[in-house]
Formats: structure tokens, sequence, C-alpha cells
């Protein structure tokens, strides 16, 4: 699923509502308030079961706890497509938890949105293989099921093109102390499933808002719990909220996601933060009276505060910045650290090396880096890359670095046969005039003579396994750079 700036608040009907309609559609009703209080997107979960199958014969009259609550609460399928609309009217989402085959098909029957799997249903392969086949977007809780387990969960739904999935972290004790629901295992499935959407389905008690926001700051992208309303006659269970609780637990999560900042993890950096640091930073004097064009060499400054406005800091000073000006002794350096070659290389390298440890891409110790500059130095972060180059013997490795909105020009090797893999980041090649959007683990042949050239919007790394790479085999279409000589479009780098 796709990456959303607040979770998908996913709110279940306790005990099947009790197998009552209209009780059910004043729950729906509940939840559509609170879902408009706060702007959230938020879906109602209904549970489907076909009991004449489900339940086997024999035990329809015992004293088994579920199979009594079940028969109790039973609805009918037209009950069950009342609340399906209702759910659709009041501008929520519907899901649908399906216990058998046949509740799959009443689910495509009413046009519900998203299936959800329970996490008891997390491993029923012949229930899982309908689920498939109904074509909508599965949301499946893990509770109970060791790593390895979800590992098959995983791979079953890869192995059948389901790409809109995603996993719940869930514990299926009822209701979950603290020292029972290990958030932290939600790192761990973020690591092994980074291409899926994780979240929380939870079933601490209702006062316990503490969890939600840890789920929260954990990165969960949908968070679900059991709610109700209670009645004369229904009381709510140990896990299940009621409205008053169900909007505390909203406005924690919503609070949570308002500290932990934006959803992709970027760093907003206010004015208020710079000015903030600025009065705590050191700024750069004159030790002595220094003359118009005399270098500031390290022994003529010294660093103090106050840092006035527009004053060189300690951190931009450089130690072979030239004064502009008569500067007297004591007085502020104001000075600016010019846009050499060498700055820019080194912020490009610590900016790839950041998404190399990003992508936890380790190179060793035996590489050489060139940086191509097409169309010189100065357009780089536009146009080039940079190539890590690991082998080159009968075969060739070279891992291909892209900066956020970098492209390489169209080119062709006659010599070099070449193939791309994706391992981090979006990456389109455009192959002989066709463009080709390369998911992430993705191949793509380049034959010899192919013209082919390659961008990226959020920058990427590739990995290029290739024929010997040949000097002098890359023929530009662009007349500008064939005409340069390669050192005049490459430049090795040394300093890395």
């Amino acid at each position: 699923m796709k990456p959303r700036l607040s979770p998908l608040f996913i709110f279940e009907l306790a005990n099947n509502h009790q197998g009552d309609v209209r009780h059910g559609r004043r729950i729906i009703d509940e939840m559509a308030k609170i879902a408009r209080q706060f702007g959230i997107r938020a879906a109602v979960k209904l549970q489907y079961r076909n009991l004449a199958t489900f339940i086997h014969p024999a035990f329809r009259t015992g004293e088994h706890k579920h199979i009594k609550r079940f028969l109790s609460t039973e609805l009918t399928k037209e009950n069950y497509a009342t609340l399906t609309e209702a759910i659709r009217d009041a501008g929520l989402v519907t899901i649908c938890t399906p216990f058998d085959e046949e509740s799959v098909d009443d689910i495509v029957n009413h046009g519900i949105e998203i299936v959800k799997v329970a996490s008891c249903s997390a491993n029923d392969w012949p229930l899982l293989q309908r689920i498939v086949d109904a074509r909508k977007p599965v949301i499946c809780s893990t509770g109970g099921l060791r790593l390895d387990e979800i590992d098959q969960v995983v791979n079953f739904f890869m192995h059948r093109h389901v790409r809109d999935f995603s996993l719940l972290h869930c514990v299926g004790i009822y209701p979950t102390q603290n020292r029972g629901v290990q958030l932290n295992f939600m790192d761990t499935m973020k690591r092994r499933y980074h291409w899926l959407d994780i979240g929380y389905s939870g079933h601490e008690a209702p006062e316990n808002l503490d969890v939600v926001k840890v789920a929260v700051a954990k990165g969960a992208k949908i968070l679900e719990r059991h709610v109700g309303v209670a009645t004369d006659t229904i009381k709510l269970n140990a896990y299940s909220m009621d409205p008053a609780q169900t909007a505390r637990w909203v406005e924690a999560a919503l609070l949570a996601a308002e500290i932990g900042g934006a959803a992709d993890g970027t760093k907003v950096i206010a004015q208020e933060e710079v000015d903030s640091l600025l009065s705590l930073r050191r700024g750069t004097f004159a030790r002595d009276a220094v003359a118009a064009g005399e270098t500031l060499t390290r022994d003529k400054v010294f660093f103090a505060m106050p840092c006035a406005d527009g004053q060189t800091t300690s951190s931009e000073y450089q130690d072979s910045m030239v004064a502009s000006a008569p500067i007297a002794a004591n007085a502020p350096v104001t000075e600016r650290r010019a846009r050499t070659l060498a700055n820019q290389l080194r912020s490009l390298i610590h900016q790839a090396k950041g998404m190399l440890h990003e992508a936890q891409i380790a190179i060793g110790d035996k590489f050489t880096i060139e940086m191509s500059h097409h169309y010189g130095a100065e357009h780089f972060r536009a146009h080039g890359a940079l190539i890590v180059n690991l082998i080159n013997r009968e075969y060739c490795k070279k891992l291909i670095i892209l900066l956020p909105g970098q492209r390489h020009p169209m080119h062709r090797h006659m010599r070099k046969e070449e193939t791309f893999q994706l391992l981090h980041g979006d990456l389109e090649v455009n192959l002989n005039g066709v463009a080709h959007p390369v998911e992430r683990g993705g191949l793509l042949l380049v034959e010899r003579g192919s013209w082919h050239s390659f961008g990226t919007v959020n920058g990427c790394i590739f990995e290029e396994v290739s024929t010997t790479h040949v000097v002098g085999d890359s023929y530009y279409e662009d007349p500008k750079i064939a005409a340069l000589d390669p050192m005049q479009r490459k430049t090795i780098l040394s300093m890395w």
C-alpha cells in the first residue's frame, strides 16, 4: 500500500455487534463522527462467517465458547450487505475479515474494498488462495506467527503477485499487557519487508494510550482496534473501546504522528531553529588587524560567541579565506566560503556515502570512484553519475549512484553488454526510446549498440554487471559530449 501522511485507522465491530443490525449501525455512526472530528482516513471492519459450513454440524449445540458466541450473533447475508452500505454511506472505508471461502465470495459481491486476514487464518492456505482470487487489497495480522511463518505468508502473496498487501504486528492475548506487546518486532518487520506497509492491531486495555503512541513512533501505517457501544444490556469486553475511549485513542495516535514529523522521515529545519542555534554558535573574529587581500589563516582568527547575523561561523570558516576588506582587531569576519570544486565534491561525496549507508550497501576498500560530468562539474547535480568501479576482468561490476533529480545522458556501447539491477531508490531507463521504470530488484538488459539513458526522482543506487569495460566504448548522442575527450567528462575521485 502507498505511504500515507497519517495511519489508516480500522475500527473493528466488537463481538459482531451482538448480531444486531441496528446496534451495528449505531457503532458505525459513532465511528463516522470520530473520523470527521479528527479528519482521519478510517475504516469499519466487519467479520463474515458462513456458519452453515464454518461450524461442524456435530458441534453446533456444544459449549465451545467461540461457537456459542458465533451462533448467538449470526447475521444473514442481507444483514451484512445492509451494514456494508451503512459504512459506505458514512464515508468510511469498508473492510471485512472472512473466515471461510464462501465469505470471501460475499465480500466480492458486496463490493467491500479491503480484505483483512485474522491472525488465526494467516496460514490458512485454502482461505488465502480464495482471497488472492478476489483480487482486492489485503491486510494480514500476524499474531502467534514465528518470523519464518510470516516469511511463508509474505512469499505466498508475493508469488501470486498480490502487490497491495500489508502486515499488522499483533499479539493474540486479550487483553495484552504492556510486557507482551513487543513493538520492537515492528522494526524487524520493517527491515525484512521494507516494501510493505507495517501496522499494529492492538488488544491492550482501552485506557492504555501508551501502546498506540509507541506503535506510531515505530512507523505504523495502519492501526486497528475493537470498538463498540455499551448499553443497558450490552457490556464491552476488556479489550474493546467505547466511542469516548476510541476518540482518545485516535487523538493519542495523531499526537504521536505530529511529534514524529514527516511520514517519509525527512527533516524540516524551521527558521526559528536556525536562529536559536545561531545565538549559541561561535563566530569568527580577527585576532589582530588584517589587511584587504590577506589570507585568513588559522593563526589570524579566533572563535567566540556571540555570532552576529551575517558573520562567518566557526563551521563556515576555512583557512583559505581571503579578506575582501580591512578587518580591525577583534572585529567579526564576514567572508563567505567560496564554492570551489573541492567543496562541491565533498558535499556530493557525503551525500553519496549517506545513500550507501541508508541502503546498507558496503563497498569494501578495493574500488575506484569516478564522477561523470558530461556538461561540466558545475552541472553535475543535474547531469551525471557517481560510478563505483569494483571489478573489471572478463566480467565487470559497478555501482551507479544517482543523486535526487539527476540524469545520465543518452549513449551506447558497441563492445560492452550490461545488465542493470536496482538496489535502492527509484530508477527509470530510456532504452531505445522506450521508458522502462525499474522496480527495486528488477533487472534490465542493455545489449550492445542499444541507446540508453537513465534518471531518478528521489535518488538511486543500481548495480551494473557487464562484459569487460573498455575505455572509449561510450558513444554519446549529444555531439557536445561526443566531442569531449573522456578525461573532460570524468574525474577520478581520490578523496572518498
